[in-house]
């Protein structure tokens, strides 16, 4: 196999692993919630986590499925965040799941070309890869805010790593740590 070609297989596996990741955490997130928290703001300069799955699920549609997609953006961003009801916890997920479902499939059928094609998404220009890891570390970034929420609110550990030895070195790390 040529360089190039892994390159690529790494891009997508790596970004397919990550995206799975995100949505494994806000699973485990939204279970210790209630309907009505869901859809709480925490204050008047933040965002409800239902509006910040909403928001997750019109950025990775316009940053992967219409930009590396190549198909029409259809993103109307403001509504992500004033709708304030509507949606149930489960349909929330269900979108969600829906569209990083269909984010990992333009990843995954993803070319060295679309890679490097350089496209202009919210007025600035990003290659292929540039796209994709924007929405990778967007995700990660929202998925975040929303497990510290529920941590917050719940006064409890999530459990993300729940019975995997986190301290583990590498064979290229000194034992401790960064040195």
């Amino acid at each position: 196999m040529d360089k190039e070609t892994r390159l690529v297989e790494e891009i997508v596996e790596n970004a397919l692993y990550r995206m799975d990741e995100s949505t494994r955490m806000i699973k485990k997130s939204l279970v210790e919630i209630s309907e009505e928290e869901i859809w709480k703001k925490p204050n008047p300069s933040l965002n409800s986590m239902a509006n910040l799955i909403l928001h997750l699920c019109g950025n990775m549609t316009q940053y992967v499925i219409s930009s590396l997609g190549e198909i029409d953006d259809k993103r109307n961003r403001d509504v992500e965040f004033s709708v304030d009801s509507g949606l149930t916890k489960a349909e929330l997920l269900h979108k969600l799941e829906d569209t990083v479902d269909s984010v990992k499939r333009v990843i995954f059928n993803t070319t060295a070309e679309k890679l490097i094609k350089v496209r202009s998404v919210q007025g600035m220009s990003f290659s292929g890869v540039g796209a994709i890891m924007h929405a990778v570390e967007h995700y990660s970034y929202h998925t975040g805010q929303i497990a510290f929420y529920v941590k917050l609110i719940k006064e409890k550990d999530l459990g993300f790593y729940e019975g995997v030895d986190l301290n583990i070195t590498s064979p290229l790390t000194p034992k401790g740590g960064i040195s």
